[in-house]
Parts: C-alpha cells; structure tokens; sequence
C-alpha cells in the first residue's frame, strides 16, 4: 500500500480536499475520471444546442442571412474569455470550482437564449450567447482535470477518456431537437429554444455533478503531494535535459500542434458542405460527410490516448501533421460531387485532429509545471478559441476568392510546416 495511504488525516485545507494522506493516488485518479466522464456526457448534450440550433435562431429573429454566422463567433468569443477565467479560477481554487462555475454560467446564458428568443430582445440573445460559450470552454478544459494526478505513462489515455465521453452527449444532442422543440412550444415559447432549455439543464446538472463529486480536487491534491510520492516523479530516471530547455521546447510544440491543428481543422470542415452544395449535392450528403467526421474527431480518442502513451507524443504529433496534410490534399483533389472521397478527405480531417489534440495536450501539460498549469492551460485554450474562429472567418474569404481547392491546398501546406518544428523538438528532447 502507498505510504500516504496508510497515515491518518488530522486537517482539511478549507477547499473541500482532505489532505493527501488520506488518499491512494491511482483509487482516486479513477474515481476523478468517472466524476469527469459523466460531467461531459452531460455537458456533451449542453454544446449540441449552440452548434445545431443557435445559427437558425438568430436567422429567424434578425431576418438576415448574412449575420446568421454571428452565433459561432459569439460562442467563440465567449469561450475564448471563459477559458481565461476558468484557467485563473482552476489556479487559485482548484478544478472543482473553475469547472462547475464555467458551467452554471453556460446554463446561465442557454437560459438567456430562452429568454432572448421569448421577448424578441436580439442585444440579450448577444450577450447570452457569448455567456453560453462558457460552457464550451468547459468542455474542453475538463481534460486537463484529467491529467493532474495522471502519471506520465498513462497521460494521454486520461486526455483521451474525457475527450470520447463528451462524444455521447454530442451524438444524443441534436435528436432531441424535434421532442425539445415540442416541448417549448407546449409551453408557449419559440420552437428553436426548446434545445436551449434542455442544454441549459444539462450544463447545470454537470456543474452539479463536479461540485458533488469531484473531491478531492484533482488539481489541489497534485500540489499537495510529496515530490517522491507524486506520479510525476521516477527516482530510477535518467537526468532530464535541463528544465528551460525541455520546457520551452515541448510546450512550444504543444502549442503550435494544439493551435494548428484547430485552425485546419475549422476552416476545411467548415467550407465542405457549401462546397458540396455548390456541385448539387443536398444537405443529406453533406449532413453524412459532416457527421462522420465529428466521429472521427472523437471516438477514436482512446485508441490515440493509448499511441500517445505507449510511443511518445512526438510519435503522434508526426502522425497529426501527416494526416492533416492528406486530407488537405485529398479534399483539394476530390471531385466536388464525390461523396465517397470527400467523406474520406474529413474523416482523415478529424482524425488528424484528434492525434494533435491528445499529443499536444500531453506534450504541454508535461512541460508546464504545478504551480501554473491551470493559468497557462487556460491560455492555451484561448489560444484554441482564436484559431478556430480564425479559420472560420478565413475560409469564406479564401474560397470566396480563390476556391475551395485553394484552402484545402493552404490547409495541407499548414501541416507540412509543422514537421520541421517537430524535428527540431525532437532533437532537443
């Protein structure tokens, strides 16, 4: 039995985290991620809402096509600052906190929605959807909650457990729109809000959850750790490089996989169906390719979790960058009008993405020490944010002037540049 295991707890430190002694690190590790696996089914059901039905419902209030767009860039936005806050929070106070805060004020801003759609007040379905951004920043940034008490070894697959949960909640989301819907109109409110009133309860629910049960706080309890007792630490290691070194390079990496691999990402999927549509296709056709690369993105995630542990994330970040800039060029070549090849082109698209999320999740938080993680992860993710809000604001512009081809071709361009910069790495790991 581990030696904190066996000596008896006498003091809490005011957080709602009994001190380490009290518990085994791995029983614990298991327990935070059955905590966090069903926070993000939950908050998984709470993001189908701004993805599925918040551009129709600004549609539909403003009577202008053109703006329709502006729901995305407000979750974004909203996201993007969230991020910051729920990584300062997380810092000070630990996951607990920062985590459930993030999503009640997500549950805030879908409830705001409702509100907004009810009274025809288009400045208070602004501002509630920059507040409901809040509960994506959760989303992703529950991963990192993850990690805290993850020994090196099996990092990635702890990344990769939080990342596949909230892939149920985002499959089982958008069916209850028709039902959701019905629901809203029985109670006298617009149809469209009915999915807001189910996300906003679903984020509520999963803030409920992690105040409930995520004790002892995976974050607080990673600080509170001896140095010989933390899973961090390998007595029969080889001396590591030095720390700046180490720490500058992989995080750099980390950061620039994390930021690119969004961006890709964004900017192709989001130009594919109009880029379908364009050549005849219907929405079906692109409702199939679009669903099984949001497949693709997610559920091979414990499988790259596994890759990422067993073979290093450099190993893996080689394979992001290789599988972004296929798909770029398979996207760029495909007959608009082939189903069959494009559907190939994004489900490579997700995939590419999903190895860059897992390996740079793993390469930074290994670099970033206790002391500022949750800071530093916060700005990661905002960092996250801006590119895909970049790459969804570029694409129109680039196929607008240029073609789609054009941007699939910048898109693969973008992945080769990174393989360099992971040679680099290597070399100075």
């Amino acid at each position: 039995m581990p030696r904190h295991a066996s000596t008896p707890a006498t003091a809490h430190d005011g957080t709602g985290t009994p001190p380490v002694t009290e518990f085994p690190v791995r029983r614990t590790q298991r327990r935070i991620l059955t905590v966090l696996l069903v926070s993000q089914v939950l908050s998984g059901v709470g993001l189908a809402a701004g993805v599925t039905v918040a551009s129709l419902l600004l549609q539909d209030m403003l009577e202008i096509t053109a703006l329709a767009g502006l729901g995305i860039a407000l979750l974004t936005a909203g996201s993007a600052v969230a991020a910051v806050v729920v990584g300062r929070v997380s810092q000070a106070r630990g996951r607990r906190l920062g985590l459930a805060g993030g999503y009640l004020v997500g549950a805030l801003g879908g409830g705001g929605v409702v509100a907004a759609a009810t009274t025809d007040s288009p400045a208070l379905l602004f501002f509630s959807l920059f507040l409901y951004g809040a509960g994506t920043a959760v989303n992703l940034q529950a991963r990192y909650a993850g990690t805290d008490l993850a020994a090196p070894a099996h990092r990635a697959r702890a990344v990769s457990t939080v990342l596949v949960a909230t892939t149920f909640g985002g499959v089982l989301g958008p069916n209850f729109t028709a039902p959701t819907g019905d629901f809203a109109v029985a109670l006298g409110l617009p149809h469209l809000t009915g999915l807001f009133l189910l996300s906003s309860t679903a984020f509520a629910l999963a803030a409920l959850v992690l105040i409930l049960w995520l004790r002892p706080d995976p974050l607080l309890l990673a600080r509170s750790l001896p140095a010989e007792e933390h899973p961090e630490h390998d007595s029969a290691a080889s001396p590591p490089a030095p720390r700046s070194e180490r720490w500058a390079a992989s995080l750099s990496l980390g950061v620039l996989v994390l930021v690119l691999s969004q961006l890709v990402m964004v900017a192709v999927m989001t130009m594919t169906p109009v880029h379908m549509h364009a050549h005849g296709l219907g929405t079906a056709a692109s409702g199939l390719v679009i669903a099984v690369h949001v497949g693709a993105m997610f559920l091979p995630s414990p499988l790259t979790g596994l890759l990422v542990d067993r073979y290093g994330p450099i190993t893996l970040v080689t394979a992001a960058a290789t599988t972004l800039l296929l798909a770029g060029v398979l996207a760029a070549t495909a007959p608009g009008d082939s189903v069959a090849l494009l559907t190939l082109a994004l489900v490579l698209l997700g995939l590419g993405w999903n190895f860059g999320l897992v390996s740079g999740t793993a390469l930074a938080t290994d670099a970033i020490p206790l002391a500022t993680r949750a800071k530093t992860q916060g700005l990661i993710d905002v960092a996250i944010a801006i590119a895909g809000a970049t790459g969804g604001l570029a694409s129109g512009m680039v196929v607008a002037a240029a073609g789609y081809p054009v941007l699939a071709l910048t898109g693969a361009a973008l992945a080769l540049a990174l393989l360099p910069v992971i040679i680099a790495t290597a070399y100075q790991r």
